[in-house]
């Protein structure tokens, strides 16, 4: 999820795509002297609009070099992460593409005293920045995503955007506070501004399917990595090295990799569902070094109007591979919106429409080109959280019902107490899920496991 590419035309593509179907796109806002929000805050398209990194790996490091390569005049200044060496490892790897301001001063921008390493580092940094980059484990999302709101910062966070029930209500109402401040919001679900999806999405909402009535969603693959345990390591930095196996930092790949095709789902119905059921366990990755979660999810999600959507994913090594969205409408279906050659089918093998694909450009760039437009111009457009944040409760629906083998509704998963975070965040505090004395930790049994 770190692709690079040129810088679509985004006179052409505003006009090609249909826009409004993307993120959550709001009114222009006039900047006068009285507005706390708006003075003095980019109202030339020259002014430098400073940002901060919070979270150094892979998927940060990738934001912030989709940042730097939009048009406007966009610097690095803070860079924030629980681990040095992760920190260190981004500003090398951002710093050597050499990137100039038009001063001639560097695009990366970042002194010693603008790096912080720890738990709390985030709240440092993104008070030295107009915009932050929320990219850490989902777990992290609520707390960062509140502090970045109270100090009434713009911000780009990455999918999912908590890992419970708890978390979501958090980035709820932390996104309420974020309409209030007018704060361009907008969240890494990239097919939301994938010109073929917009395109194809908007003539699905204007009846080109008719209703939908059925669908299947997809993230079946071959799974991720893992990092050996260290001699005198402790738990929380084993679990923080390895977060995608842990619930508290992850919420399962349900939450964590299949929230994209949930969200479209959502997004294809304009709508959450009400209940769910499913199946799920661990057939094929079940050491110690999976840790609590589960290698495969099938997941019935059923909508007020009775569609259900199946989603599927798994991670098996050596198996077939899918990664896209299926539906079914009363007039014809559409499947592979993210490839060039999607299209609306009749029943009969007759396209109704065909996306036509050639100057699309790259979606995770699109979405920071479109950001940082609102930004540097001055206008709210953007306010993704509060939908994503009801994505990610969708996803979090789905491991409830897989994990507890129970018909979960969308009220009591929302209005759930189970909190997976610690108590205390400590580099020799302990988590919540513990190994046992052979190092296995404890797996959801479902018809056992309470979820809600």
């Amino acid at each position: 999820m770190t692709h690079e590419s040129s810088n679509p035309n985004r006179r052409s593509f505003l006009k090609a795509s249909g826009l409004l179907t993307g993120g959550a796109m709001l009114s222009s806002f006039g900047a006068t002297a009285g507005d706390h929000l708006v003075r003095g805050f980019h109202l030339s398209v020259n002014d430098t609009i400073k940002v901060a990194l919070i979270g150094c790996g892979g998927r940060g490091r990738g934001a912030a070099q989709q940042a730097l390569s939009t048009k406007q005049n966009v610097k690095i200044v803070a860079l924030a992460d629980a681990f040095r060496d992760n920190l260190d490892q981004a500003y090398k790897i951002l710093s050597e593409r050499g990137l100039k301001a038009a001063d001639g001063s560097p695009k990366v921008d970042v002194p010693e005293d603008h790096k912080f390493v720890g738990f709390d580092a985030y709240k440092q940094a993104i008070a030295l920045a107009d915009v932050v980059i929320l990219a850490t484990p989902p777990g992290f999302r609520p707390s960062h995503f509140e502090e970045a709101v109270r100090q009434g910062k713009h911000i780009f966070m990455e999918k999912p955007v908590a890992t419970d029930a708890p978390g979501v209500r958090r980035v709820l109402a932390a996104a309420e506070e974020a309409k209030k401040k007018k704060l361009n919001v907008v969240v890494g679900l990239q097919r939301r501004y994938q010109p073929s999806y917009r395109d194809m999405i908007k003539r699905i909402h204007d009846g080109a399917l008719g209703d939908i009535i059925g669908g299947q969603v997809y993230w079946i693959s071959g799974g991720v990595w893992h990092k050996p345990r260290q001699p005198n390591q402790t738990e929380m930095d084993y679990q923080m090295r390895n977060w995608y196996y842990f619930n508290w930092l992850c919420g399962d790949h349900i939450n964590e990799q299949h929230v994209h095709n949930i969200d479209v789902a959502n997004w294809v119905k304009n709508s959450y569902p009400v209940s769910c059921q499913g199946t799920g366990g661990r057939q094929v990755r079940n050491g110690k070094d999976d840790g609590e979660i589960f290698d495969h999810h099938i997941v019935d999600f059923v909508y007020a109007d009775g569609t259900t959507i199946n989603s599927q994913c798994r991670h098996y090594e050596g198996t077939y591979s899918r990664v896209d969205e299926l539906f079914l409408g009363t007039k014809g279906k559409v499947e592979g919106m993210e490839k060039r050659s999607s299209a609306l089918m009749s029943y009969n093998g007759q396209p109704l429409y065909t996306h036509d694909a050639k100057a699309d450009g790259n979606p995770y760039q699109i979405e920071h080109d479109e950001l940082f437009e609102a930004i540097a111009k001055g206008q709210y457009t953007f306010a993704d959280a509060e939908r994503v944040a009801k994505s990610t409760m969708t996803a979090i629906m789905g491991r409830m019902a897989t994990y507890s083998g129970k018909v979960v509704k969308w009220d009591e998963a929302l209005n759930s107490q189970i909190d997976l975070f610690p108590e205390k965040l400590a580099w020799d505090a302990m988590p919540k899920s513990l190994p046992d004395k052979d190092g296995f930790y404890p797996i959801a049994v479902p018809g056992k496991t309470i979820t809600v």
